[in-house]
């Protein structure tokens, strides 16, 4: 059975339940880990995830709170395991993904480069697209938020899987996304908070009328948004009326999603 596990569904700001993003995806036989931020591996642990045997690792950008926890996991996958892992890890993400681990290597220890089994770079600019260790098409679109961000699709025998990261409103996005059973979005606050490097329930409106998932997935959303307000019906609200719910750490989604367009409601 394919799934999406979120791990991590918070932001920067700290919450006893919520670690940040961070989401594990089974997809084609592959066991893909889509950003990894601070908390995410105790968070693998506690869901009895198996962490150890990640066969791709997707990063959209460099911020701490996508990436804060890969030291961590690069650490356990180096002496965590017994017996030792000898399995490739391929490491996709936007041009720089490599220097970052050079610089993480230079500051925390060389096994961040020689984790004692073959690693893999990969680097994807936008509107390119690789295919997965597991066989699975992974796709990248540009982002509004940092100079390197982009978004991913993922396609694989089962069922199509969108994830925006974190970005501001940007062309084409919607149209990216076209079709996916799962898209996981970010929503990070209300239309008259945003800025320009950040969803709102009605700028996520927009990318969804347009890409049309089966289910979407709102994420990344700041608690005190989250807390107060039905972010579900803000985005109906908006224009996009389909199945829509809120992540939290935890959830898991069977793929293809079994409460998408049979659904009623939120």
């Amino acid at each position: 059975m394919s799934r999406l596990v979120v791990v991590g569904s918070g932001t920067v700001v700290p919450e006893a339940d919520r670690g940040c993003s961070s989401y594990y995806l089974e997809l084609g036989g592959g066991r893909i880990l889509l950003d990894c931020g601070a908390g995410a591996v105790q968070s693998l642990a506690r869901l009895g995830l198996p962490w150890s045997g990640i066969s791709d690792l997707v990063i959209t950008h460099f911020h701490a709170d996508h990436v804060g926890a890969v030291p961590g996991l690069f650490f356990a996958l180096k002496h965590g395991i017994t017996p030792p892992r000898r399995d490739d890890l391929a490491v996709w993400g936007p041009p720089g993904t490599r220097l970052l681990f050079e610089r993480l290597a230079a500051a925390l220890g060389d096994y961040l480069l020689d984790p004692g089994f073959p690693l893999a770079f990969r680097e994807l600019t936008p509107g390119s697209r690789a295919e997965l260790s597991c066989g699975v098409a992974l796709s990248v679109h540009e982002t509004a938020h940092t100079e390197e961000s982009h978004a991913v699709r993922m396609d694989g025998p089962e069922a199509a899987v969108g994830y925006t990261g974190d970005t501001g409103p940007v062309a084409g996005l919607g149209r990216f996304f076209a079709g996916v059973d799962l898209l996981v979005s970010e929503c990070s606050l209300t239309d008259d908070q945003v800025g320009d490097n950040h969803l709102s329930p009605t700028r996520v409106a927009t990318i969804a009328a347009e890409a049309e998932p089966d289910v979407l997935l709102l994420s990344h959303i700041y608690p005190h948004v989250r807390e107060r307000l039905d972010v579900p019906a803000l985005v109906a609200a908006a224009g996009w009326t389909g199945p829509t719910r809120v992540a939290a750490d935890g959830m898991s989604v069977a793929l293809p999603v079994e409460w998408g367009r049979s659904a009623s409601g939120s």
